[in-house]
């Protein structure tokens, strides 16, 4: 039998070409996030490599498959057949390494590799084609990289291809050399001879839980996730012992705090994280927010139960956090039936609205929030005035925030109304009346949180005006964590802290008297509104509400298949259903657990029960569970 030695090489020379990119975009991937990392190590480089090879044989299996098929080689040396074969290899080659660039600087607001999710994004309303401009404006140097590559390789191709010409083989040599050739990329494909292919998890058996994102790249978190289910049900417990470690229906305990039928307005304040905002930063960009702050319920301990602004909508709204891979909004468990703050209040006669200025369909929120039970939503459209438009997210913030206090005094009282601010995302626009006025700092974002700082001062301004403004209780909390250049806000243990409060201008003295050192999640601001609100219901939730009467609060996030749990003053991370590594909250050191016997009990009791809670959330979601019946 004759082997097709240099058509074979031919093959592999030109997968090596984007092996080689592929290396050259994660050196460019840890020098542009370095801070993310620590510890990192050549073999992390190696590992990379290797998962490089398996996305290869994963992604060009179309393109090797019909290359090296066994045709008559008048019709392999086609002029036509070969020039559809090279665009084929050409179009794999730029989805494969663009994927890879996008993450060098996307990483910096998720703090993982992007999955499938992404497309979601890009599909959702219009945002990605109006920050196209931005991203290209900021971002030249990836379109210039991606231009050289696609030259490079072309050049490559053409070099290789004019050596690897071959003649007259009998069909049963090519059918064999075929089959072996589909059975070789078949093994690297699925990482080996396990019995399953090699997920995204496994990558945590190579390296350090902080630098999976290092060893994985994005075309392979995207192929493993594409199409997928979003969970697989988990079954630690019987269903008894489960309900006994955690159960989320939940009964109120009203406070008689603040009267009935008050007010609520929540203010979801784009990425002001505790790096740059609130009381616990020490060059704080937002002093009216630190005013406010020190007038409330402030939980210095504050989490936000994801990285992602669709993340916490649900979250916060309807107590329901992201313990899976894509976003719950975006999830195909986005359209469940939920018992949410809305729906809750509408039940005690509370009218509701929405405002958010973006463009009407961003992030499906117009939709979640009918979901949600809302009877009012306000985005651009509804604003109706495009002189205010920023020419990328939406309204600006200092007109739409006042804009919304005036809107809700239209409303029938009691009311609750929700404003998730958008200026203090990337491209981080200030209008021109206030870019000599702001406060500028070491990261473009800084300049953008004082110019939204400045319009929550005018939201407040203008509400005060109002005839509701005395008796409404006020909720504020940031989304989400901002990207990041210190190493400290970029650790696991840092990187969801946020500022949380509750602020009552009618007696400011009735919530701040309240001790704050104890963790709180955005989850929990669902159940603690409902015990200041004097309801008497049960509901769903997978918080707890500040007053509850089980004080051993955790927090529970998810990110790479690894859950982050924090309690007391320690972060838990479990990994493949086991408890990995025991953290202090500000020092992420890898302490394995083993060594560590005087917390034995203590994790083990920890560990139960958030495999209680992801237990009930994979059951409820799966099988549309997550109301009280």
């Amino acid at each position: 039998m004759e082997f097709r030695f240099n058509y074979l090489l031919s093959l592999f020379k030109k997968l090596s070409i984007t092996l080689l990119f592929l290396t050259l975009t994660r050196v460019v991937f840890f020098v542009v996030n370095q801070t993310h990392f620590s510890g990192v190590l050549l073999n992390d480089f190696v590992v990379g490599l290797w998962f490089d090879c398996i996305t290869l044989a994963i992604s060009f299996s179309p393109f090797y498959l019909i290359y090296f098929f066994p045709l008559p080689d008048n019709f392999r040396y086609n002029k036509w057949f070969q020039l559809v074969l090279k665009l084929f290899f050409h179009l794999l080659n730029i989805l494969v390494i663009a994927a890879n660039i996008v993450d060098v600087e996307y990483f910096k607001y998720t703090g993982k590799r992007s999955t499938a999710d992404l497309f979601t994004f890009i599909s959702t309303g219009d945002d990605m084609f109006q920050l196209l401009g931005a991203f290209f404006i900021d971002f030249w140097w990836m379109l210039v990289f991606l231009v050289v590559f696609v030259f490079v390789v072309e050049y490559l191709y053409r070099k290789i291809e004019s050596k690897s010409r071959i003649e007259n083989l009998n069909i049963f040599s090519k059918i064999t050399q075929w089959f072996i050739l589909v059975c070789l990329m078949l093994i690297i494909a699925r990482g080996g001879f396990s019995l399953r292919p090699i997920g995204i998890i496994e990558a945590t058996n190579y390296t350090k839980v902080k630098n999976v994102a290092l060893v994985l790249n994005t075309p392979f978190t995207i192929l493993k996730t594409y199409g997928k289910s979003s969970l697989k049900e988990k079954k630690f417990f019987e269903n008894d012992k489960a309900e006994k470690l955690f159960n989320p229906i939940r009964t109120t305990n009203p406070q008689r705090i603040i009267p009935e039928k008050t007010n609520v307005v929540i203010l979801i304040l784009e990425s002001f994280g505790d790096e740059y905002c609130g009381l616990n930063s020490k060059n704080s960009f937002t002093p009216f927010f630190d005013s406010v702050l020190k007038q409330s319920l402030y939980f210095k301990n504050g989490f936000a139960n994801g990285k992602k602004s669709i993340e916490a909508v649900p979250s916060i709204l309807a107590s329901i956090p992201t313990l899976m891979d894509n976003p719950y909004i975006s999830s195909s468990y986005g359209n469940n039936k939920i018992e949410s703050l809305p729906s809750l209040l509408k039940k005690e006669g509370y009218s509701s609205a929405f405002f958010h200025g973006a463009t009407n369909g961003s992030m499906h929120f117009d939709g979640f929030a009918k979901q949600l039970g809302f009877d009012f939503y306000y985005g651009r459209k509804e604003y109706a005035n495009e002189i205010d438009f920023d020419g990328n997210w939406g309204i600006l913030d200092h007109k739409f925030a006042p804009w919304t206090a005036r809107q809700l005094t239209k409303m029938e009282e009691p009311f609750l109304g929700t404003l998730f601010t958008l200026s203090s995302h990337h491209p981080y626009f200030i209008p021109d009346e206030y870019k000599e006025k702001v406060k500028v700092g070491k990261e473009p974002i800084c300049a953008a949180l004082n110019y939204a700082d400045e319009a929550l001062k005018l939201f407040f301004e203008e509400a005060q005006k109002q005839s509701w403004y005395e008796h409404t209780i006020f909720v504020l909390c940031a989304d989400h964590t901002p990207s990041s250049q210190d190493e400290k806000y970029n650790q696991r243990s840092m990187m969801y802290k946020i500022p949380i409060a509750f602020y009552y201008p009618n007696n400011t003295d009735l919530l701040k008297q309240f001790n704050t050192e104890r963790l709180f999640q955005q989850i929990d601001i669902m159940p603690t509104l409902l015990d200041l609100l004097n309801l008497k219901t049960n509901y769903y939730s997978f918080g707890q509400s500040f007053y509850s009467l089980d004080s051993s609060n955790q927090v529970v996030t998810y990110l790479e298949g690894v859950y982050s749990v924090f309690y007391e003053s320690h972060m838990l991370t479990i990994v493949s259903d086991k408890a990995r590594n025991l953290h202090s909250h500000l020092i992420e050191a890898n302490n394995e657990l083993d060594s560590l016997r005087f917390y034995k009990n203590e994790v083990k009791i920890i560990e139960d029960k958030t495999k209680a809670i992801i237990q009930r959330y994979s059951r409820d979601l799966i099988q549309n569970q997550t109301t009280v019946e």
